[in-house]
């Protein structure tokens, strides 16, 4: 095992990010030394086709590995050696690991938001659920969700072609019966009579304010699940709790991910609970530490 541990995240409006804390603080909970470093495509001036140089940098500087959030967890994957069965299932990675001179890529928020949704919503009905974002997120939250037992999942998003492809890609997996698509007009519709919506874009993030939905299309009989955790508070869940819904942020997704991605940096098995309560602790309120 090695001593010292370098990894960054790459990705669009990160700063907010609270991975860098995440991690470290296991490290040294773990006795390792452990720096984790944002890359920001957004402050280099750069853009996602710059993933792969990014990639290659950061191999030949001598990184542990990264993690990859939006806009690249796709776009990266023509960039590496290799992927795990799980990210070669998804077509998405969000953490790369470089071995033996070559990178490895892997996804860890399909565990990630399978382990928060079995803990924070463990009794909600699953027979028709709205999943709205058909990107690199929400292709991994896609496969968790049905593989949690979901009957039938429509993928929403601003591109109806890429919530096609999703939802056939769902469909070679799990039965072409258990996902469809439609498009952002169709949101209101679809949401009429389902039992949950699940968010996977943007929208909410430090970056990218604002609800993904109106709060006129929530109701008290459907649950909620947002992906984001920056803020854990988003404005959706914010709408969806006063219409008396269910919810579930992304914090439980974003530590579990996290551990997942520690251990294949670090071959150190982390303490999930220690880093649930490190998250708690970080996204306190000015009102909650008074």
């Amino acid at each position: 095992m090695r001593d010292t541990y370098v990894v960054g995240l790459i990705g669009t409006g990160i700063r907010a990010s609270l991975s860098p804390a995440l991690h470290e603080r296991e490290g040294d909970e773990q006795g390792l030394r452990y720096a984790y470093q944002l890359i920001d495509l957004d402050e280099l001036g750069l853009r996602p086709s710059d993933t792969g140089a990014l990639v290659e940098a950061a191999r030949r500087m001598g990184f542990t590995g990264l993690n990859v959030t939006h806009p690249c967890k796709q776009v990266v994957v023509e960039h590496l050696d290799e992927l795990s069965p799980q990210a070669a299932a998804l077509g998405a990675v969000n953490t790369v690991v470089f071995e033996d001179g070559g990178a490895v890529g892997h996804n860890t928020d399909w565990p990630g938001f399978e382990e928060s949704f079995r803990r924070g919503l463990p009794d909600v009905a699953l027979d028709d659920v709205v999943l709205l974002g058909a990107g690199g997120a929400g292709t991994a939250v896609a496969h968790a969700a049905l593989s949690l037992g979901t009957d039938r999942l429509t993928v929403v998003d601003a591109e109806p072609e890429r919530a096609r492809t999703l939802a056939r890609s769902l469909g070679r997996r799990f039965g072409a019966d258990r996902a469809g698509a439609d498009g952002p007009d169709a949101l209101p519709r679809r949401l009429r009579h389902a039992d949950g919506l699940i968010h996977a874009t943007p929208t909410g993030m430090a970056a990218h304010p604002g609800a993904p939905v109106d709060a006129g299309l929530l109701r008290a009989d459907l649950w909620v699940a947002d992906v984001v955790y920056r803020p854990l508070d988003t404005k959706l869940l914010q709408l969806a709790r006063r219409s008396g819904c269910r919810t579930l942020d992304g914090g439980g997704m974003a530590v579990f991910q996290a551990a997942d991605s520690f251990e294949l940096f670090t071959g150190v098995a982390p303490d999930p609970e220690r880093m649930l309560r490190h998250l708690a602790e970080l996204t306190r309120t000015p009102e909650e530490i008074r």
